[in-house]
Parts: C-alpha cells; structure tokens; sequence
C-alpha cells in the first residue's frame, strides 16, 4: 500500500472518533490560533492543510472570509462538512487532496494552517514549496505538530511509540527541522509557542484502532525504557 493510501485509509476509518476526540476539540493552541484570526483577519482565505475533523477550520471560520478544509480522507472531509452546517459556519467549503500536491492557483490564499498533521506527511520540504506557491505575496502561515525531541535517545523512542500506535506516521519533527525546512522554502520561521498535551492511554489507543500486538508493543517498550 502507497503511504497516501495508508493515511487515507486510517483516518477514513477513525473520522468521527476524531471529531469527538476532547483531545483535538478543544487546548490552548486552539485558542491562540482562533484568538490570531479574531484580531487581525476579517477579510482573509484560508487554507488548511490535512484539515483532519476540521478543529483548526472551525477554529478561524468565524473570523475569515472563506476556509478551505484540505485533507487526503474523504470520509474526513464528510465529516467536516457535516460538522460545519451543523455549526452554521458557512464559510467553511472542503476540498480532497494530498499535502504535497495542491489543485490551487498562485496566491490564492492569505493564510494556511496545520493542525497535528504534517507528521504524516511524506514530503514535508515539497508540502512547504506548495504552501509558498498558493500564498499571496505577504501570505502568512500557522503549522501546530508534536515535536520531536533533541536527546536522539528519547526521540528514537517516541518515534517508535508514534509508529507502533499509527502505522501512517512519519516523523516528528525537532523544531531546528522545522525551521530549516520553513527557511529552505523562502519562509522566515519562528516557534511561537509550546504545549504539553495530556493523553489517556487507552483512549488514545483506541481512537487509532491500533492492533492489540502493538498495544502490548508500547506497553513494552515503555516499560523496558531507561529512565
């Protein structure tokens, strides 16, 4: 299976866990990212990439002119326009679609956005040329991922733990990556923010569908970490 095809079929099958997951429906950087588009973005188009449920998109919706809602799944993106209508935020559309390929104009957007996504991206230097080229000149972005983690030895095994739990993970990225990888595609970069995000375990697991043979490799893992 093609890693696009992976992604899209393990988040087409999780879709509404993820709308109702508190976890991405509600946090603090949810609450910077709509309380930037309240202040200063009345007028603008959005473009949010691997959309996911669609928190990041209603998010902004009410401060912007118009949000498109971008993601690999199309059961992700049913949920997304079911979500909207029931919310009476008109100003959401969605559209399918990798994050590395994008069937948009130069410079059809003021801003784009990322919520928890581009982890799962395969290309992420590509995605990020991609973004430049459908942002007007001045255009502005706002991407929120985990992080991965300078010590090589806690990094090695956080990102065990994210591709044991979901096989459709690639990478987080470290924040010197990031800049780099912003800086290489005409960006100037700044991390604004961090969080820490409390996880259930089980419902963590659970939300991913991950097998029982994984679930006891986590488990495993963790317990046969150093300290």
């Amino acid at each position: 299976m093609k890693h696009h095809d992976q992604v899209a079929d393990a988040f087409g099958s999780t879709a509404a866990a993820y709308l109702t997951s508190q976890v991405h429906a509600s946090g603090a950087d949810l609450q910077t990212l709509s309380a930037t588009f309240a202040a200063t973005c009345g007028n603008a188009r959005v473009l949010d990439m691997g959309c996911g449920a669609g928190h990041a998109s209603f998010a902004v919706a009410p401060h912007v002119r118009k949000v498109v809602a971008y993601d690999i799944a199309p059961p992700m993106l049913a949920t997304v326009d079911a979500a909207a209508r029931e919310r009476g935020l008109t100003s959401v559309r969605t559209q399918q679609g990798a994050a590395e390929s994008r069937p948009f104009e130069d410079g059809s957007f003021d801003w784009a956005i990322s919520r928890m996504s581009a982890h799962h991206w395969r290309d992420v230097p590509r995605a990020l040329a991609e973004v430049r080229r459908v942002l007007r000149p001045g255009g502005r972005v706002r991407f929120i991922d985990i992080a991965g983690i300078d010590d090589p030895l806690l990094d090695t095994h956080i990102q065990a733990v994210e591709l044991l739990r979901d096989a459709s993970h690639i990478r987080d990225y470290r924040a010197d990556e990031w800049i780099a990888m912003f800086e290489d595609a005409g960006f100037q970069v700044r991390v604004s923010e961090r969080w820490r995000i409390a996880l259930e375990f089980d419902s963590w697991v659970a939300r991913m569908r991950t097998s029982d043979v994984r679930v006891a490799a986590i488990r495993d893992m963790w317990t046969r970490a150093p300290d």
